[in-house]
C-alpha cells in the first residue's frame, strides 16, 4: 500500500478537528484526551448516562474502551452507542482485557452483537480471544497469540463486518479481505501504560475524517507507530518517552508519513 494516499488524512484530521467523545479507561483518560489533541482533534470524555445521547449528537466519532468496565458504564456505552448508530457516527470498540474475565468477554460480544461497530481495535490476546484463536490475556496486557495474526483479523473482519486492528510489534489491519501489516513502532510503548488505549483515540480521530475506516485505521496505527519511532531516542526512559510521544505526533508532518510509513499489503 502506497503511503501517499495516506498521509492526507493527517492534514484532514487537523483541519476538520472532529469531535472525538470517549467513555473510556480511567486509568489513561488524560492521555487519551491530550493524544487525541496532539493529533488534531477534539477530546470529550463523558460516561454519565444522563448526558451520553446527547453528546454522541455532537461528535463526529465515538470511542468505547472497557479497561476499567463498570455495570453504569456498559449502561452508558449502549446509550451511547445506539445514539451514534442512530446517526452513523462510527463507533472505535477497544476490548481492553477481553479473555481475561467473563464480565469483560461477554461485554464486548453483546456490544458488538448489538451496536454497529465500525473499528474493532486491540492487542493480539484481545483480538485472537474473540476470534476464538489459541490467544493469551494476562490482566489487560497480550499474553501471545498461535497462527497467523493477519489471517486471524481477516476471518474476524469478515465474520463480524467490521475493521479488525490487531496492535503489536506489527500491528495488522483486515477489512475481511484486504490484510496489511504495519511495521512502525518501537518497544517502549510496552513501557507505558495507556498507549494501546492512546492508539484507539487516534484511529477514531481518523475515522472521524474518512467514510474508509480501513484506509484511516492503518493511516492512524502508521501515524502513531511513526511518532513512538520519533520519541523514543529523545527520552531518557519511559516517563519521558510519555511526553516526547504526544509531542511526536503534534508536530508530525504528512511528508514523515509518506517518509517512514511501513505498510505491506499481505
Amino acid at each position: 500500500m502506497e503511503s501517499t494516499i495516506l498521509s492526507p488524512l493527517l492534514d484532514r484530521v487537523r483541519t476538520v478537528r472532529p469531535l472525538v467523545h470517549h467513555i473510556t479507561n480511567t486509568v489513561t483518560i488524560n492521555d487519551c484526551a491530550n493524544i487525541t489533541l496532539a493529533v488534531g482533534a477534539s477530546p470529550v470524555m463523558a460516561e454519565a448516562p444522563e448526558e451520553v445521547a446527547e453528546m454522541v449528537s455532537m461528535a463526529d466519532a465515538l470511542v468505547l474502551n472497557i479497561g476499567t468496565l463498570s455495570a453504569q458504564q456498559v449502561g452508558s456505552m449502549f446509550l451511547a452507542g445506539e445514539a451514534a448508530n442512530d446517526r452513523d457516527c462510527p463507533i472505535i470498540l477497544d476490548p481492553v482485557g477481553a479473555g481475561a474475565t467473563r464480565f469483560r468477554t461477554s461485554t464486548v460480544m453483546q456490544l458488538l452483537d448489538r451496536l454497529e461497530i465500525a473499528v474493532l481495535k486491540g492487542n493480539a490476546g484481545e483480538i485472537g480471544t474473540l476470534a476464538g484463536a489459541d490467544a493469551a490475556v494476562r490482566g489487560v496486557d497480550s499474553g501471545g497469540i498461535e497462527g497467523d495474526p493477519g489471517e486471524i483479523c481477516r476471518e474476524l473482519a469478515e465474520r463480524l463486518g467490521v475493521i479488525v486492528g490487531m496492535s503489536g510489534p506489527v500491528d495488522y489491519v483486515s477489512d475481511g479481505t484486504r490484510v496489511v501489516s504495519v511495521e512502525n513502532g518501537t518497544p517502549m510503548m510496552d513501557r507505558v501504560s495507556g498507549t494501546g488505549c492512546m492508539l484507539s483515540s487516534v484511529v477514531g480521530a481518523f475515522a472521524a475524517v474518512s467514510d474508509d475506516r480501513f484506509l484511516s485505521t492503518v493511516a492512524a496505527m502508521a501515524v502513531f507507530g511513526l511518532a513512538g519511532e520519533r520519541a523514543a531516542p529523545r527520552a531518557k526512559g519511559p516517563g519521558s518517552f510519555r511526553f516526547k510521544l504526544i509531542d511526536a505526533l503534534a508536530t508530525m508532518e504528512p511528508s514523515d508519513i509518506i517518509g517512514g510509513a511501513r505498510i505491506l499489503s499481505l
